[in-house]
């Protein structure tokens, strides 16, 4: 079987501008888990997203583009030295909410701003789902899986509207994983959704690409599993 157009965008209901929503951080603050709260770091890992299989020259060792600045604490991705990466966090969550606070470091003159944020994702980053940041962001895609082989889905296309703030400017995000749907929330409204996700678990990551980014406020919500 593979992912119908209907499908594969969801349906989206909610295609018409919504008024915004509370965060689920801040409307209720229970039971969430502070992803930041060790400042060694240790449940996070680099990992490759090249198509050799492995991390750029001169970056498979210290210093790591990715460091802790204990005054957020904020987790800051150097862009200028980093290749494509991703740094994974060791927990695998099923269904959950994950919370996380973002913004790129303002540039001179027009610049496309690329990271991202994955959930479900597979420890080796080949099966991925991850939200999109940059001025063109606010939407989901991946590298799912469909009938037990992968599948590019891509959801562009679909997104309801574009919430993303400048660079420069805070953003919060926040991607529910229940049962197959993945939603995204952009700044008070969800703006896209995907609803024929077929891994049950996966870990959560961050993206880099180029630019620097900090993160902040990454925290997890374990939720029951659907019925």
């Amino acid at each position: 079987m593979r992912l119908t157009l209907a499908l594969l965008f969801g349906l989206l209901a909610f295609a018409q501008a919504q008024p915004p929503t509370e965060s689920a951080l801040l409307s209720d603050p229970r039971g969430w888990v502070d992803l930041l709260a060790d400042k060694s770091l240790k449940d996070w890992t680099r990992v490759p997203l090249t198509a050799v299989g492995q991390l750029p020259a001169g970056q498979t060792g210290d210093p790591s583009p990715w460091k802790l600045d204990p005054t957020g604490p904020i987790l800051v991705c150097e862009g200028d030295k980093a290749g494509h990466e991703m740094f994974r966090h060791a927990t695998e969550w099923g269904d959950h909410i994950l919370h996380v606070e973002w913004r790129f470091t303002k540039l001179e003159g027009e610049r496309p701003y690329n990271s991202g944020i994955y959930v479900r994702t597979g420890a080796d980053g080949a099966i991925w789902h991850q939200a999109q940041t940059g001025a063109s962001g606010g939407f989901l895609f991946g590298n799912t899986l469909v009938d037990g082989k992968p599948q590019r889905v891509n959801l562009r296309q679909a997104m309801t509207e574009n919430r993303v703030k400048p660079a420069g400017e805070w953003n919060t995000y926040e991607i529910r994983a229940v049962g197959k749907r993945i939603a995204l929330w952009v700044n008070g409204a969800i703006t896209s959704e995907f609803t024929e996700c077929g891994v049950p678990r996966g870990h959560v990551g961050f993206e880099a690409e180029g630019y620097r980014i900090e993160f902040r406020n990454v925290k997890v919500k374990p939720l029951p599993p659907a019925a």
